[in-house]
């Protein structure tokens, strides 16, 4: 219990600084992948093209490679924000990918007919998607949603290496400090643990709450 409570203000930084990636992160996966299943499902063919590129290019691109071109890339752009941005921005674009593919298979499960009613009621595409086939997709991806956030703050920890603060990063310091490597590790482990299950504890309410009933 040593490593944990003479370090306890340190993991408290790195377990506040991994909650706030994961929150923003998530918030701007959320928005763009529902931007990009939009697309997706859209009836003009150059939106579906740029859905299907995003989707493609991001989901083939390793995580690691995708921060390394964001961090060192966009500065050369003349874009220089703090890291902790340039992580939710790498963070939040690869993770959109899966909820866009995630949104996309939950209105998919919407019986086409429903949007042909729509539609000869005269409600335009975005009235359709909107009123119609998406209130009843989200009740099919709560579970898989909660999964694909619960792969993003784990996929934080690589946030680590480009000076952001964070949960795994804590090691390097208590190495430093000379406390036991696995201890530490323990720890970091146990803080992960708790953010992933409240991760899950919340969608589980989501789930009892509008899932469908199965």
């Amino acid at each position: 219990m040593n490593v944990l409570t003479d370090n306890f203000a340190l993991y408290g930084e790195g377990f506040l600084g991994t909650v706030e990636l994961t929150v923003y992160a998530s918030l701007l996966a959320l928005a763009l992948g529902f931007v990009m299943a939009s697309f997706r499902v859209s009836p003009v063919r150059s939106l579906r093209a740029l859905g299907t590129v995003w989707v493609t290019v991001l989901r083939n691109t390793p995580l690691t490679l995708l921060f390394f071109a964001v961090v060192l890339g966009l500065p050369r752009f003349g874009l220089v924000l703090p890291f902790q941005l340039f992580a939710v921005l790498a963070l939040g674009c690869y993770t959109s990918a899966f909820i866009c593919e995630v949104l996309r298979s939950g209105i998919n499960t919407v019986h086409k007919g429903q949007g042909e009613a729509a539609r000869s009621l005269g409600m335009s595409f975005g009235q359709t998607l909107g009123d119609i086939v998406l209130p009843q997709a989200f009740r099919t991806v709560i579970p898989p949603v909660g999964s694909t956030l619960i792969a993003l703050a784990k996929n934080s920890a690589i946030a680590g290496a480009f000076s952001v603060t964070e949960l795994l990063g804590t090691y390097k310091v208590l190495s430093e400090r000379g406390y036991n490597i696995v201890w530490s590790f323990v720890w970091i482990a146990v803080g992960y643990l708790i953010i992933t299950l409240a991760i899950s504890a919340l969608f589980h309410v989501m789930e009892k709450r509008w899932g469908v009933a199965r």
